[in-house]
């Protein structure tokens, strides 16, 4: 979703809320990460003192396959961030957000800060005990006898 930000950026101490959802389909060109919900991003646009602030909170529910048994689980993450927005920057600083034209497209902006919080492996708990190397059973859910789920 696009916001026009250009009132924003000339009148101290006005805000600006952010309350909506990506569709899934959105999303599906995401690989490795599944979402079959929409995910919720809310937050505040802030001018204070003339400096536009972004908090941003991004609440997502993920389908995955877990990395050591395989089996699928589903989770949810909330995060929070807080970005500074910018009309331009006189060198590449990776610090501040750019609003080309007065305009942030903070679809782009929730995503990026979620996909780099989300777990790069992908555990259906933390103690998952994974596959038998040998037999290849699940081993959460039940023993074997052979030499590998004996370890």
């Amino acid at each position: 979703m696009t916001f026009q930000l250009k009132q924003l950026f000339h009148r101290e101490g006005d805000t600006l809320p952010v309350d909506y959802e990506i569709p899934p389909q959105a999303l599906s060109q995401i690989r490795g990460y599944r979402f079959d919900q929409p995910v919720h991003v809310t937050g505040t646009f802030r001018n204070r003192a003339g400096i536009v602030t972004l908090d941003l909170t991004v609440d997502c529910v993920l389908t995955a396959e877990c990395d050591r048994c395989l089996e699928l689980f589903v989770r949810p993450y909330s995060f929070s961030f807080t970005h500074t927005v910018v009309l331009s920057v006189n060198r590449d600083n990776d610090e501040y957000i750019v609003a080309q034209d007065a305009q942030l497209d903070v679809d782009e902006v929730a995503v990026t800060d979620l996909l780099l919080q989300l777990p790069t492996k992908l555990l259906c708990r933390e103690d998952c005990k994974g596959l038998c190397m040998h037999c290849g059973c699940n081993l959460n859910t039940s023993s074997c006898d052979c030499q590998g789920g004996l370890a």
